[in-house]
């Protein structure tokens, strides 16, 4: 009989620079390849169709010999593996907190089978908990981290399985692909991935500028499929030139997730608690009236065209541009003296992208509580932050239409030219600012 192994597809959706199905494709056998539909990851509309569209691409990859089911993985994975009579199931080792903790009692219900799961590489360019000082500790810091990171190298792009090599051995699918929404309005499968990426690795050079202005297409739109899996962070990295300053500023955003990924595996409480747990004195707002603010803010109503713009790209495309979610989550914690946590949420309902480990410590970075925090005394002035980069007005303009008769710089301050149907700004933003400074100083003597 014909050795056959399985290969348990989770966030790495492709055939290209995939250890775990390389592995498992190495010694000449069949491959069964396996989605499980995780009803603990039961996501809102944007990224079940970010998912979908993924697996239909995947399914076009292999042939159309992926087996699709839904249930507990602990459940399925083994019933799975004794239909193909596969004695070892392949996959790419997972780092975060549910991810391990499912992982360890996937392979204790195999092993009672007679069965094993092999795990097999990372979804990070370099695995977290690999980087660490001299001494054995982590690095807190991103600078020294990105340095050691760079030293430290990465896996070169694997070679492609060919689709011939996997079969579905006769398993019927019980989760059909048909009838599924597709629409997200970033590149997610792996085709589509590739393309963007070819597309823009030639204008790389002006990157490190350009990814700043929301107005014009600079960045690389791939974080859906980097979180998706469906292209590898080293494919990307390969093609990087050393000392380019656009190709070096986008292995810095590599890195940093890989630090940030780095944190949540060594810190896993730091999914939605503070890492600097003496922010946990700090002030928020949690109140009916908080409530209401929050409502405005998620609605992209502030009466702050920089913020509401970014809010409503959000819930129209389910992607925001990243100098946007600095600034809006910078307003939501320092303008409005809302928990981080709050906003982490609605990141991560509504971004095709939404990525535990990015999200939540971009929050807690632009919040002051985690690790390699921004000070917490930077405040971002959003009238300044538009100004700043989108000087003409035309992202503005593009997301709140109530604006669109106002030229240029206006359409962030507008003034005594406020239309009607355009709110006055929710809160004062100096005032605020200076709130918040407060709450600081006073959370930081009282800790001391």
């Amino acid at each position: 009989m014909t050795r056959r192994t399985l290969v348990w597809f989770r966030r790495d959706l492709r055939v290209a620079h995939h250890g775990a199905l390389a592995a498992a494709a190495a010694d000449g056998g069949d491959v069964v390849p396996v989605f499980v539909l995780d009803p603990a990851f039961a996501a809102a509309s944007v990224r079940q169709s970010a998912l979908r569209q993924v697996l239909a691409g995947l399914q076009r990859e292999l042939a159309g010999n992926l087996v699709l089911a839904t249930g507990d993985p602990v459940a399925e994975i083994p019933r799975l593996a004794a239909q193909a009579q596969a004695s070892e199931v392949f996959v790419t080792r997972d780092h975060a907190p549910y991810g391990m903790r499912r992982d360890a009692a996937v392979a204790a219900a195999l092993q009672s089978d007679g069965r094993h799961l092999v795990e097999v590489a990372s979804n990070y360019a370099v695995a977290p908990g690999t980087i660490t000082k001299a001494d054995g500790n982590p690095y807190a810091v991103f600078t020294p981290f990105s340095r050691a990171w760079r030293a430290h190298g990465y896996d070169l792009p694997t070679t492609e399985v060919a689709p011939g090599s996997c079969t579905t051995a006769g398993i019927e699918s019980t989760e059909p692909l048909a009838g599924w929404s597709a629409f997200v309005d970033v590149p997610v499968d792996e085709r589509a991935a590739g393309e963007r990426w070819e597309q823009v690795l030639p204008g790389l050079t002006g990157y490190r500028d350009l990814r700043n202005l929301p107005a014009v297409d600079g960045t690389t739109r791939l974080s859906a499929a980097l979180r998706w899996g469906t292209v590898h962070p080293s494919t990307l990295l390969a093609d990087l030139v050393p000392g380019d300053a656009g190709h070096d500023t986008l292995a810095s955003e590599l890195a940093w997730r890989d630090f940030y990924a780095d944190a949540l595996h060594r810190r896993p409480d730091s999914a939605w608690a503070n890492l600097d747990r003496r922010m946990d004195a700090m002030p928020v707002d949690t109140d009916a009236g908080a409530r209401e603010r929050f409502a405005r803010w998620s609605a992209g109503t502030t009466g702050y065209p920089f913020v509401d713009a970014g809010m409503r790209q959000l819930l129209a495309t389910g992607w925001m541009h990243n100098r946007l979610r600095m600034v809006v989550a910078s307003f939501l914690v320092k303008d409005l003296h809302l928990p981080w946590q709050w906003g982490a949420r609605h990141f991560l309902r509504h971004l095709a992208d939404g990525d535990l480990a990015s999200n939540n410590h971009g929050w807690q970075w632009c919040a002051g509580t985690g690790t390699d925090a921004a000070p917490y005394f930077r405040v971002f002035n959003p009238i300044a932050q538009g100004l700043r980069f989108d000087p003409d007005g035309e992202y503005v303009r593009r997301w709140v239409p109530e604006l669109s008769a106002l030229e240029g710089a206006a359409a962030h301050d507008p003034g005594h030219r406020r239309p009607d149907d355009y709110p006055p700004p929710l809160v004062d933003h100096a005032e605020e600012r200076a709130e918040a400074l407060a709450r600081y100083r006073r959370t930081m003597a009282g800790t001391r």
